[in-house]
């Protein structure tokens, strides 16, 4: 039987445009499940990023620091705190200028986070809960009036001038002169330390006793015939710092032990009390090498060399 040519014709058309068709149908359902896993995968990566930034994310500090104590320790703590609140804006720090002891019993009773000493802890300090962290070494400075001649004393000198039993500026090679005493108030680490280095604890005959380096610093600038002690860091032209055992009052000499006449400035904190996150880190921060400079620059000696 013959086949028509046309009939033939038609159904290989027929056949090769079905076969086109389902080949295109494919295809289409391929490209759109790659696309589908694409964008699966685009907003996977999304999110997992978005999570670590805010794992990463760096928590500002906020909250407030108190600090009470010593009057010594003002120049070097009020740099501290300046330096600490510019990284940390959200923190404010407060200081009371009261005095070692002061600052020390503050702490004990909780009413500051942390106390300011310029003297080591006394033994039932510590058995108290009390813990000292030093900060920095400080130099104290036996100051005389800028007209006063003597240049350079000993340590028996000085213990002599302060118990009176120098009473005359002569007996020192200075003038014929009245020796007039100038000191801190009773609980001032200034004082204690002093007095315990020099050996003359409650045996000093002070013609004034004030209640900072300040006034010190002041009253013997105004006396000629004055001499009394100060903070490395609280001396300036007003008054002449003597050298003590021919071993001038420096940080170098602070530093290397070579003089005699010198303290701790330390930062007391309360075992029985909870530091808050801001008042570690200031902690931290002020026993580190970022303030060496700092400490340097407000007139006393760094740990952290």
């Amino acid at each position: 039987m013959k086949m028509n040519v046309r009939k033939v014709l038609a159904l290989v058309l027929c056949a090769a445009l079905i076969f086109a068709l389902g080949a295109g149908c494919s295809s289409s359902g391929s490209s759109d499940s790659a696309a589908d896993t694409t964008a699966s995968e685009t907003a996977d990566t999304a999110a997992e990023t978005t999570e670590t930034a805010e794992t990463t994310e760096t928590v500002e500090l906020s909250g407030t620091i108190s600090t009470n104590g010593s009057t010594s320790m003002e120049k070097v703590i009020a740099a501290l705190i300046e330096s600490f609140t510019a990284e940390n804006p959200g923190v404010t720090i407060t200081y009371d200028a009261t005095g070692s002891g002061t600052g020390i019993t503050a702490v004990t009773e909780g009413s500051t986070d942390i106390g300011l000493s310029s003297r080591n802890l006394k033994d039932e300090e510590t058995e108290a809960g009390l813990t000292a962290t030093v900060i920095a070494l400080d130099g104290i400075a036996i100051i005389v009036n800028t007209a006063n001649t003597v240049t350079d004393l000993t340590i028996e000198q000085i213990a002599g001038l302060f118990t009176g039993e120098i009473t005359n500026w002569s007996e020192v090679g200075g003038e014929d002169m009245p020796v007039a005493v100038i000191g801190r108030e009773a609980g001032s680490g200034t004082r204690d330390g002093f007095e315990s280095i020099v050996g003359v604890e409650d045996a000093c005959a002070y013609d004034q006793e004030l209640t900072s380096t300040g006034a010190v610093v002041a009253a013997v600038a105004s006396n000629e015939y004055a001499i009394g002690y100060a903070s490395l860091s609280s001396v300036d032209d007003s008054v002449v710092a003597v050298d003590v055992e021919g071993v001038s009052c420096t940080e170098e000499t602070v530093l290397d032990g070579s003089y005699a006449i010198q303290r701790p400035f330390i930062m007391v904190t309360n075992d029985n009390a909870e530091l808050s996150e801001a008042a570690q880190a200031f902690l931290a921060y002020c026993t580190s090498s970022e303030v060496v400079d700092i400490i340097a620059n407000a007139g006393a000696v760094s740990i952290a060399q």
